[in-house]
């Protein structure tokens, strides 16, 4: 394995942990950053992903991506982009694990509605309330709450789109605990980790789309990016059914883009001087980015996507009843706390904003076929969309 780079993250450089730990091999040789995807992957908030909404509120549709196999896949592209820089794989992979744990049940669904239930009470946001459940929320560790997690992966979790002018509550709560240095560009492996989000998703729910019928190959190849990489793949695989093209078709796409976003990752690094993970944060702008012409290619896709799959007729069907079923539990337990977990119920706080961020928390945690349970029992009957 070759040298890291001089504006790679070291574990062994870490500004350390909230909570001062007792050094020890026994647990296995593993450095900062390792122990740290590794508490993740063990953690309750990372098992519960298998079960939330990626795209397509689906909890029985098996071949569809939910927040745990879209964050898999995150954090092979990541790794690979990682490597070919010669930052931390493991903090990106960390990083990249860990990005979506704050979603609550139902995707954005879900999190809109959270978000109108504590509209006067500072509101909900699922990156500032991924800090809160792996600095707070999580119990894995007999002498503190939260998991412990070293500053570089909370900073990086904090801030991989960029400097964070005006937190919302949850991530000041958590800079004023440990502070993330919010007003600077985040680690190399955070950056990484942001864009390694939107090329699994740009790719993949390309993929999804079409296997649950809301996108064609037709509809596709009016996006120039893809027609330019259906052209190599159906050059390549001449005389091969289309259908059997669509796997080839995202891999190469995804390729391309991490090719492209390499080079000129490559050339932003040369060009700004940066010499030290000090330098990257100090640079005042991303250094992690497509090229001109792929970033206008990838806007045109996201473009393409939102109006032909995210804001399809039938999903956002389906995202009305989730966001009822979010709205209802919250206003059902906000009028009985009784109906709570006694867990909950025994910790609910009388004043607030602590009461209804508190009754946000339970449900942020909830999967998808969970929330719906529980609206059943405290709420009452729901007729849900097939597929359900």
């Amino acid at each position: 394995m070759s040298a890291p780079a001089p504006w790679a993250s070291a574990p062994e450089r870490s500004r350390g942990r909230r909570h001062q730990e007792q050094s020890s091999t026994a647990r296995g040789p593993r450095d900062a950053f390792q122990r740290d995807r590794d508490r993740i992957i063990h953690s309750i908030s990372f098992r519960r992903l298998r079960h939330k909404t990626q795209v397509f509120m689906a909890p029985d549709g098996d071949h569809f991506r939910v927040r745990l196999t879209h964050s898999l896949e995150v954090a092979q592209i990541g790794r690979t982009i990682a490597r070919a820089l010669g930052v931390n794989e493991d903090l990106t992979e960390a990083l990249c694990l860990a990005h979506d744990i704050g979603h609550p049940p139902f995707g954005h669904a879900g999190e809109a509605a959270l978000q109108q239930a504590l509209a006067g009470h500072g509101g909900f946001d699922h990156n500032g309330h991924t800090l809160r459940a792996l600095m707070l929320m999580e119990r894995s560790y007999p002498r503190w709450p939260g998991l412990n997690l070293t500053w570089e992966t909370l900073e990086g979790l904090a801030k991989h789109n960029g400097p964070v002018a005006a937190p919302g509550w949850a991530l000041a709560e958590a800079d004023a605990d440990f502070p993330l240095d919010l007003g600077c560009w985040p680690s190399l492996e955070a950056q990484i980790a942001a864009i390694a989000d939107d090329i699994a998703y740009d790719n993949h729910d390309i993929d999804d789309g079409v296997r649950a019928g809301l996108l064609s190959l037709d509809q596709l190849l009016a996006v120039p990016l893809v027609a330019a990489q259906w052209r190599a793949v159906a050059s390549e695989f001449a005389g091969i059914s289309p259908a059997l093209l669509r796997g080839e078709l995202v891999r190469t796409q995804i390729g391309a883009m991490v090719r492209d976003l390499i080079d000129e990752t490559h050339r932003r690094i040369t060009a700004s001087g940066v010499a030290s993970v000090q330098d990257v944060r100090g640079a005042g702008q991303c250094l992690v980015g497509f090229s001109r012409e792929m970033r206008e290619a990838e806007r045109v896709l996201k473009h393409f996507l939102y109006a032909n799959l995210y804001h399809h007729p039938r999903q956002l069907a389906a995202a009305a009843i989730a966001g009822d079923v979010v709205s209802g539990l919250f206003a059902a337990y906000d009028a009985d706390p009784a109906l709570l977990p006694d867990e909950w119920r025994v910790r609910l706080p009388a004043a607030q904003p602590q009461r209804s961020r508190h009754l946000a928390d339970f449900i942020a945690g909830m999967t998808d076929r969970y929330a719906i349970r529980c609206y059943r029992n405290a709420v009452g009957p729901i007729s849900l969309p097939d597929g359900f």
